[in-house]
C-alpha cells in the first residue's frame, strides 16, 4: 500500500475513536460553566456602541453630542466614518460593557456611567483646550484618517510646533463646524492671532470680518512650504489668486511688484489708503531719491519755488506715475501710461 494511503487511514482511524467517547452527561439543574467575566484593565469596546454614550450626552448634557449624526463622522454607509465601525469608541477608545463593574472602572480610571458633580472625572481620550491628554495623542487620532494628500504638510508645520491641536480649531459635535464657515472662520483664528484681528479693524483692510474673504482663501492652516503658511508657492503668487491683473509680464516692469507685494503693501490691515506700508511719496522714496524732483507732497519745504503742485497735493507720486505695477504701453516706460 502506498505511503499516502497508509497516512490516510491513519487519521480517519483516528478521529473515529475520539468520536466514540462517551460525553459525561451533566447533573439535573447543573449549568455549563460560564467564562470568568475580563477584568476591567483589560477593557473592552462596547457592544451598543453610541447608544451607550447619549444615554449621558444628551441633549441637555453639559457636552451634547447629538447633531454629530448631521455630520459626515456619523454616516454609516461611508466606510471611511467613525460611525460605520466602533463609533463614539473609534475616536474617544474603548469604554466598559458592564455596568457591574462601575465601581472598579472608576478606580481603574475607565470611562463608564454618569460622573456626579464634584467628583473626578474618568479619564477618556478627550479633546480641545480643557483635554488633559498631550497635543500629539489627540492629533495622532485625526491623523489616522485625515492624513491625506490635503493635511500631508501638517507634520513640522508651523501650527503643529505650536503644539495646536485639531480640536483647538475644529468642533466635530457640531452640525456646522465653525471653522469650515467663512463668515465665523476668522473668530476661530483670532483666538490666537489677535494682532492680525487689530489690522483688520484698520480704516483700509482686506474684507474679512465682512464675511467676504476668510482666512483660508490666503493661508494653509494645515501646513505649506512657506512660513507663513500661504496656499501657493510665493507670495506675490497668493495675491494673484484675485489680483491677477497684477500678475504681468508687463512690458515696463515695476521691480518692486514683481518681486514682493509686502515691500509696498501690508496683507491684513493699514492706516494708509490700498493697504500701503507708507503713504506716497514717504513710500516710493524709500528706493527714488527726491532731488531734483517735485515729490514732497504736505509741505513746502525742500521745493525750488516753495510753491508745490496741486497735482503733487492731491495724488503725490502716483498721480502721475499711475500704472505703478507695471505697464504694457509702448510709452509707459515712466509707468505714466
Amino acid at each position: 500500500m502506498p505511503l499516502f494511503l497508509w497516512c490516510l487511514l491513519t487519521v480517519a482511524i483516528s478521529q473515529a475513536e475520539q468520536a466514540a467517547q462517551p460525553v459525561e452527561p451533566t447533573s439535573a439543574g447543573s449549568k455549563v460553566p460560564e467564562p470568568e467575566p475580563a477584568s476591567v484593565s483589560a477593557v473592552e469596546y462596547s457592544q451598543k456602541g453610541a447608544d451607550t454614550c447619549i444615554k449621558c450626552h444628551d441633549e441637555d448634557s453639559e457636552y451634547p453630542v447629538f447633531d454629530i449624526f448631521k455630520t459626515k463622522h456619523a454616516m454609516k454607509g461611508d466606510s471611511r466614518a467613525p460611525f460605520a465601525g466602533l463609533q463614539c469608541e473609534a475616536c474617544h477608545g474603548p469604554g466598559v460593557k458592564g455596568m457591574a463593574f462601575m465601581e472598579e472602572a472608576l478606580q481603574a480610571g475607565s470611562h463608564v456611567g454618569k460622573v456626579r458633580p464634584g467628583e473626578k472625572r474618568p479619564p477618556i481620550l478627550n479633546f480641545g483646550v480643557k483635554s488633559d491628554e498631550p497635543v500629539e495623542t489627540q492629533n495622532r487620532m485625526c491623523l489616522e484618517c485625515h492624513e491625506d494628500d490635503n493635511h500631508i504638510a501638517w507634520r513640522g508645520s508651523a501650527h503643529e510646533a505650536g503644539e495646536v491641536a485639531c480640536a483647538n480649531c475644529h468642533t466635530i459635535h457640531t452640525a456646522n463646524d465653525p471653522v469650515l464657515d467663512k463668515v465665523t472662520q476668522p473668530d476661530v483664528c483670532y483666538k490666537c492671532h489677535l494682532k492680525e484681528r487689530a489690522e483688520f479693524f484698520k480704516p483700509s483692510n482686506h474684507p474679512v470680518r465682512f464675511g467676504q474673504l476668510d482666512c483660508s482663501d490666503c493661508h494653509a492652516s494645515h501646513g505649506a512650504g512657506t512660513s507663513t503658511l500661504l496656499i501657493r508657492p510665493t507670495l506675490n503668487e497668493t495675491c494673484y489668486t484675485c489680483h491677477a491683473e497684477k500678475r504681468g509680464p508687463f512690458l515696463w516692469e515695476h521691480p518692486p511688484a514683481s518681486e514682493d507685494c509686502t515691500l509696498c503693501h501690508t496683507p491684513h490691515g493699514s492706516i494708509h489708503p490700498a493697504l500701503l506700508t507708507k503713504r506716497p511719496p514717504l513710500l516710493c522714496q524709500q528706493c527714488h531719491s527726491q532731488i531734483g524732483h517735485p515729490s514732497v507732497a504736505f509741505t513746502t519745504q525742500g521745493l525750488p519755488d516753495a510753491n508745490p503742485s496741486g497735482f503733487l497735493l492731491a495724488g503725490s507720486c502716483m498721480n502721475c506715475h499711475s500704472q505703478v505695477h507695471g505697464s504694457n504701453h509702448p510709452s509707459g516706460v515712466k509707468l505714466m501710461r
